[in-house]
């Protein structure tokens, strides 16, 4: 047995060190540094008079997105006592693993030339969206999957999500530079997927004194991460909005939005749960609901008072979801959502794709002036008409669920959960049957929290 026990344990720095010198090789043959990014000679292959997209305002940008990624995703995976700081611990993994991998295949579908990727801080801004829709696909399975498992769970992840990224962005030409369809849907679908076919009915049976609890922790890893959230996802929305010198009209609007779904959280929470004000995590729900909401629409809003009607909507909406719609996920659909994913990332998605698609309506010369070649550029070129361009926005929607239903179906054979070979002692983290507190009165069950 003890035998047995080290040679599990091996597993995981044995594919640590598969995917790291296989990502090596693969950087030395093909990625090299963009020459966009830098004051050097310039090929005549590449286009050059775009050297301003990766100016330093534009490496500002990708700072601030992944001080988001590293430090809010990690933090907010973290909130559960029994195993918060090895989920930390594992995100950490993930980001270091993810970021290598994306820039290889965003690089082949996006950067790449004359056989060689090239990376600058728009390929890295890119690699920190795709790593932020596999954090949030984790966050569904959150405590029942080791590191080996949500490692390889990142691989397809990222491959899936990059495939659904090219689909809907080059080919499509969908506008979405804040991810509600390419970050948060996708992301949270794909992981709910996984969750439900690696669904096992027997792990709700067991005793409530066998499970982990949450301690104190949880409010002070909930108050730290929506800190970061309000200082840096307004830059993590906005980072493939800013044009030349264009005004950032997604910043503005993800900040009203933000502030929005505060303020109705206070006003639902203690109704829903009889609270006199509400929890920190539900605060932290609402601050990610009401910026995924924005995701698509942050740059299509032309007035600030919609970024509040979306960001007080969705506020309403998603502690409603944790209150009704998760136990009827868990019961009825057999989806165990760890963190709520669906609440926070995925109905927001959702219903951010549908504002983008109204306000693509509504889109006129008049109320853009020359804003509107940078959001629609195929519309100003007469490629396509405003109709067209809201009906592939819309068509977005079902293809990212569908892509991220297949993916997940497609995933979770390779993660199965306790009892496989890859499940033998690797974890970081101790793992837990459920992803809720089991000594909680079932108020508390309903409230939940993630990414």
């Amino acid at each position: 047995m003890p035998e047995h026990t080290a040679a599990s344990r091996l597993w995981l720095p044995g594919l640590c060190f598969l995917l790291q010198i296989l990502n090596i090789l693969l950087f030395a043959v093909f990625v090299r540094y963009s020459p966009e990014s830098g004051p050097g000679q310039c090929p005549p292959q590449l286009n050059c008079s775009r050297r301003n997209q990766d100016s330093a305002s534009q490496q500002r940008r990708f700072q601030d997105v992944h001080i988001q990624v590293l430090l809010s995703f990690g933090l907010l995976v973290a909130f559960l006592s029994r195993y918060g700081p090895g989920s930390a611990a594992t995100s950490i993994l993930i980001i270091a693993f993810a970021i290598q991998w994306a820039v290889l295949i965003q690089g082949f579908l996006n950067f790449f030339l004359n056989g060689k990727i090239y990376v600058g801080a728009r390929s890295m801004v890119s690699a920190d969206f795709c790593t932020a829709a596999v954090l949030i696909s984790t966050g569904a399975v959150l405590g029942r999957l080791n590191p080996v498992q949500t490692l390889l769970l990142a691989l397809l992840g990222v491959t899936l999500c990059t495939l659904n990224e090219y689909i809907l962005l080059s080919l499509m030409g969908v506008s979405d530079g804040g991810g509600s369809l390419t970050v948060h849907t996708f992301g949270a679908y794909f992981g709910l997927m996984v969750s439900r076919v690696l669904y096992q009915p027997h792990k709700g049976k067991r005793k409530r004194e066998e499970q982990q609890d949450v301690g104190h922790q949880t409010d002070v890893f909930a108050v730290v991460g929506t800190v970061y959230l309000w200082i840096f996802w307004p830059s993590f929305t906005s980072a493939t909005t800013v044009h030349d010198n264009a005004e950032n009209w997604a910043v503005v609007n993800t900040y009203f939005s933000l502030v929005a779904s505060t303020v109705a959280t206070f006003i639902l929470s203690p109704v829903l749960y009889g609270e006199s004000t509400p929890r920190m995590v539900q605060i932290q729900d609402a601050t990610l609901a009401g910026m995924a909401v924005l995701g698509m629409a942050g740059e299509m809003l032309v007035t600030p008072f919609g970024a509040l009607i979306a960001g007080f909507l969705v506020g309403l909406i998603s502690p409603l979801g944790f209150r009704f719609f998760t136990p009827v996920l868990h019961s009825k659909l057999k989806i165990q959502d760890t963190c709520g994913v669906h609440n926070v990332h995925g109905l927001p998605g959702i219903l951010g794709a549908l504002l983008g698609t109204l306000l693509t309506l509504m889109a006129t010369a008049d109320t853009y002036g020359d804003r509107l070649e940078l959001v629609f550029p195929l519309v100003v070129r007469g490629s396509r008409t405003v109709t067209d361009q809201a009906f592939i926005q819309l068509s977005a929607l079902p293809l990212t669920l569908l892509l991220a239903a297949l993916g997940g179906c497609l995933t979770a054979p390779i993660c199965p959960e306790q009892g496989s070979f890859l499940s033998l002692s690797v974890s970081l983290v101790q793992v837990a049957e459920e992803g809720c507190d089991p000594r909680a009165s079932e108020k508390e069950l309903s409230i939940s929290t993630l990414v």
